[in-house]
């Protein structure tokens, strides 16, 4: 089945979602939402146990382009709807190879889709599932490339609240970013003055490649690799500069930067430092800086200041506002420092220890009420602010927005997938 074919014949789209009778919770009162899982890696494992744990799911079908990540995710599935009192998921609802997702998608018993493939997917399978009338949960980031975010803005544009589209930025949908971007945007700090997000990371180790071919080391190793998933700056910083533009309400206007791979694995082509400065609206400069390197993980934070004090948002280490407004999230400053009766009292080391149950909560709870949302163009948003600094870091010069949005760039993966077809 080609995606030309498969999308030039998909039904138009549906308001309404059409359950099976017998996808029901154990109670027999409320139907559960049919799930398809489109890339069965880790991080797609993680969203998807979660969505099982705190939203009305039924997990009916899976795609991968490797069969050894079919087989290790599906007990792990079969045992989330075993708790709920669901049916394992079907041998005929399993697909492996290039166009797994296609047949995945074509599946009517599939009302929503999990799309945690490669990022460098997720433009044309965030097409073709929308195209076969499914509610779509996609992780981060929307694209690599100006070419496929600008196609993501198209997409927003035909949705039409005909299905629910949600983007995996879970850091917004923490309670305590939640409350401190509400009370920035009221005033608490006063005009925001400067800025300064980071990302402090340890490397991703690398998994076994020499024994296989160099499109199945690189997908394997997709994050090591620019042309796969857009560097860390797009599939990992992006986390606090989504941040950044949701709390200035705005995304910048220009960027300068640099960077590079130094003391990186052997194995991959994809910068593991940046330092960026962001020119947003209002002359408020914004400095970033990421890294992923070495065996420790730093700290992941963004800080505001504003002429009546100053907003910070840690992901370990608290959420708070410092000067006439003092406000804190209660989140543990320092874990050391916690007394036996927080401990006791169950006091939150994290800031997102409810991240992901409010989002993919919250993207159930949308198809099931009819509220549907549609968060692809701000994603698009966040996506082409970090490949602008990105591109700047790379080029070493200031790139602005518009030069950037309009050089409709395009990184061609390079990838034969054809080979991973099984008979």
């Amino acid at each position: 089945m080609e995606r030309r074919n498969f999308i030039k014949s998909a039904a138009s789209l549906s308001a309404v979602t059409i359950l099976s009778p017998d996808a029901v919770f154990a109670s027999g009162t409320k139907p559960a939402i049919r799930l398809g899982f489109i890339g069965c890696g880790g991080r797609g494992t993680a969203d998807i146990s979660s969505m099982s744990r705190n939203a009305n799911v039924h997990i009916v079908a899976l795609a991968d382009l490797f069969q050894d990540q079919l087989q290790a995710a599906k007990p792990k599935l079969d045992q989330l709807n075993a708790a709920k009192g669901f049916s394992a998921i079907s041998k005929s609802n399993i697909y492996q190879g290039s166009d797994a997702y296609l047949r995945l998608l074509n599946n009517k018993e599939v009302d929503a889709v999990l799309i945690s493939s490669p990022c460098y997917t997720h433009p044309e399978f965030l097409e073709a599932a929308v195209s076969a009338g499914k509610h779509v949960y996609c992780e981060k980031p929307v694209a690599i490339d100006v070419e496929g975010c600008r196609r993501m803005e198209q997409l927003a544009e035909r949705i039409n609240g005909k299905v629910s589209v949600a983007i995996g930025f879970q850091v917004p949908h923490a309670s305590p970013y939640s409350e401190i971007i509400r009370r920035i945007h009221r005033g608490d700090i006063g005009k925001i003055v400067n800025a300064q997000v980071y990302y402090m990371a340890s490397e991703i180790p690398l998994k076994p490649y020499k024994d296989l071919s160099y499109d199945e080391a690189r997908i394997r190793n997709q994050f090591h690799f620019r042309e796969l998933s857009g560097g860390t700056l797009v599939d990992q910083g992006i986390h606090m500069i989504d941040i950044c533009n949701r709390a200035l309400q705005a995304h910048p206007l220009s960027a300068s930067g640099y960077g590079g791979l130094n003391s990186g694995v052997e194995f991959g082509n994809a910068w593991n430092h940046y330092q960026v400065i962001f020119k947003y609206p209002n002359d408020v400069n914004v400095s970033y800086h990421s890294i992923q390197v070495g065996k420790q993980f730093g700290d992941v934070c963004a800080r505001f200041i504003g002429t009546k004090g100053i907003a910070e948002a840690h992901y370990s280490g608290g959420v708070f506002i410092s000067g006439e407004n003092q406000w804190d999230s209660g989140v543990a400053r320092n874990a050391t420092e916690l007394s036996a009766e927080q401990r006791a009292a169950g006091v939150f080391l994290s800031s997102l220890h409810d991240a992901d149950a409010n989002k993919h909560r919250n993207f159930i709870e949308s198809i099931e009420t009819g509220n549907y949302l549609n968060e692809i163009k701000h994603a698009a948003e966040s996506t082409l602010t970090a490949i602008l600094g990105r591109n700047a870091a790379e080029a070493q010069e200031e790139l602005s927005w518009d030069r950037m949005h309009f050089s409709n760039e395009r990184i061609d993966p390079g990838l034969n997938l054809s080979q991973f077809n099984r008979g």
